[in-house]
């Protein structure tokens, strides 16, 4: 019943709330975000969303546009202040997530949206994940985020999926909320960002360099398209 009928209106007007509530952290973000970073103030990025249909995700910019002298873009570390790693931190660049949570592309909970490049990696199991709405958090992100494996944060994602209740999700909003506080779980060890699926398959040997190159080539594609 819950799943059905109550999730969606409760994200709709749960988000709606929180945007009002939170407007004025909003427009605080936004400024000092275009002071320190530069513009544009929103990083837009394409996910596969509910049955793997592509939506473009937004989130507050939390890396400068700085490149090297043959105009490519520095390493993520390199780019990274500061202000951006106490954005990610408190997880407050996520929060123009709520947009799309009204639009319908997520929900409140649920398996995080992953890069298009992660997803062509996925096993079809693995790929189920993508029957519901992908989520601003879930159940892989209070048991661990980004300092799990990627084999135990997948399984996490198809646990949520069998059993997605009212009180589970009200479980998880609370942990969320305490993760965030005590700022835990943010970034794997020794890493700037998360390590993408495809890498993660092939430095652990899963995939061969072929594969991997099939993949990149099968993920660069889907993006393509979508951006024409």
């Amino acid at each position: 019943m819950y799943r059905k009928y109550f999730k969606r209106p409760l994200d709709v007007v749960l988000s709606l709330l929180a945007i009002i509530v939170l407007s004025p952290v909003f427009i605080t973000i936004a400024i000092l975000v275009r002071v320190k970073l530069d513009s544009p103030v929103i990083f837009k990025q394409i996910r596969p969303g509910l049955n793997e249909v592509i939506f473009t995700m937004y989130k507050f910019r939390t890396m400068t546009n700085e490149r090297d002298n043959n105009g490519n873009l520095l390493p993520d570390s390199m780019r990274l202040n500061k202000f951006g790693k106490s954005l990610r931190a408190t997880s407050l660049d996520e929060l123009p997530e709520l947009i799309n949570i009204i639009k319908g592309d997520m929900s409140i909970i649920g398996p995080r949206p992953q890069l298009v490049r992660d997803m062509v990696f996925m096993t079809k199991e693995q790929r189920n994940r993508h029957k519901v709405r992908p989520g601003l958090s879930g159940l892989a992100q209070v048991h661990g985020r980004n300092a799990i494996s990627w084999d135990k944060k997948l399984a996490m994602d198809l646990e949520y999926m069998q059993h997605i209740t009212f009180s589970g999700d009200v479980k998880i909003i609370l942990l969320t909320v305490k993760k965030i506080l005590y700022r835990e779980d943010i970034s794997a060890k020794c890493m700037t960002t998360a390590e993408d699926y495809g890498d993660y398959l092939i430095r652990t040997g899963v995939v061969s360099q072929e594969e991997y190159k099939k993949k990149q080539k099968e993920a660069k594609e889907i993006v393509d398209t979508e951006r024409w």
